[in-house]
């Protein structure tokens, strides 16, 4: 059974770009090995992220990332059962909101800004989904790849 986990967390401590980039690298690998898809979106020391894939895999990652010590306020925003993926085409899809034009988030937030903890749900998850349909998303790896 596909399910779709959708969270917020907030970085503990500032996190360079390497430090990023290499969680993201990681994050990568083993999405693709566990058959999982999604998106991560940050920005300000904040993230949000959509997870797809099996319910007890998901369910073990979200242990893991709630377990991470880099992280902090980590809310789980929505849990579904899902017919298809929404994010099928990345094992791990990311987006710099610092890269975004503010009108974008404006759309879904009242401050115009990434957060993710005063949006509604459903705000958070149109927002991801506009992003993949817009080609916001970069430095995602193919799962055929």
């Amino acid at each position: 059974m596909l399910v779709r986990l959708l969270y917020a967390s907030r970085a503990k401590e500032p996190l360079d770009a390497a430090t990023l980039d290499a969680i993201f690298e990681t994050s990568m690998a083993g999405n693709t090995r566990h058959g999982i898809t999604g998106v991560l979106c940050h920005g300000n020391g904040i993230f949000l992220q959509a997870l797809e894939g099996e319910r007890a895999t998901v369910s073990r990652l979200f242990l893991n990332i709630g377990r991470d010590a880099r992280h902090k306020d980590v809310v789980l925003l929505d849990f579904a059962e899902i017919a298809e993926r929404e994010f099928s085409v990345w094992s791990m899809g990311r987006v710099n909101v610092g890269k975004l034009n503010p009108a974008t988030l404006l759309k879904y937030s009242a401050q115009g800004e990434l957060d993710p903890y005063r949006m509604p749900a459903v705000a958070s998850l149109s927002l991801l989904k506009e992003l993949a349909a817009g080609a916001s998303i970069v430095q995602s790896a193919s799962r055929q790849a």
